[in-house]
């Protein structure tokens, strides 16, 4: 735990990025596997460098996929599933997503337009709730930053549940972004780039030392 503050580092394509990641003391390693992400990783690729991967948490990143989807990640060694999807999506798929890979396991990724909250139908369903900035046309994976203060407003709603503040964090603002929020687990992508899929050490190890020092380490 980096400093109280758990942090995950997705849109890995590599061993070496996800190995420096796990140097700097990152609890978790996200890998998107939609194949529409720039940062795609087809779980082959993924099958093929698991072996060498560090003994960490591994999260799959996807986008509201159908049961065959969910069981060839979970068979793959995956520990979380990250899924994203429509807010207005029927909650029976929800709730299937759920009974595949558990509620421990499974982290809810809404795409929350700016009016909406997350509904109480969907807080049994998941350990974890990922709030991301807000696209109409993405799922995710903006660069931009979202509502803190919506995030900070669910967060002490409901204190028992794990959310992970994700969108446009990079190692400039992420000591504001905790200092707003109170969050205490969160995601970074190309806030740790050098370009899609590509991380920037320099940058990951600024960022480490950025949640430390907003931590009081």
């Amino acid at each position: 735990m980096t400093g109280g503050i758990q942090v995950k580092v997705c849109g890995l394509t590599s061993v070496e990025d996800a190995a420096y990641a796990d140097a700097c003391g990152v609890e978790y390693l996200g890998f998107n596997l939609y194949p529409k992400s720039p940062r795609y990783l087809p779980i082959a690729k993924y099958r093929s460098m698991a072996p060498r991967l560090p003994e960490r948490h591994r999260v799959a990143v996807t986008v509201e996929p159908n049961r065959a989807a969910l069981l060839e990640m979970r068979e793959a060694g995956f520990n979380h599933f990250q899924v994203h999807f429509r807010h207005d999506l029927p909650l029976a798929s929800i709730e299937g997503w759920t009974h595949v890979v558990g509620a421990e396991a499974l982290w809810l990724a809404p795409k929350l337009p700016p009016d909406a909250d997350v509904p109480a139908s969907w807080l049994g369903l998941s350990r974890g709730i990922l709030l991301d900035t807000f696209d109409p046309s993405l799922f995710g994976g903006t660069g931009r930053t979202g509502d803190w203060a919506k995030f900070k407003r669910h967060r002490q709603r409901q204190p028992g549940k794990t959310w992970i503040l994700s969108g446009g964090l990079s190692p400039e603002n992420v000591g504001e972004a905790l200092a707003m929020t109170g969050a205490r687990f969160i995601d970074v992508n190309s806030g740790v780039e050098s370009a899609p899929g590509v991380k920037d050490h320099a940058k990951i190890k600024a960022f480490v030392a950025a949640v430390h020092k907003a931590a009081g380490r």
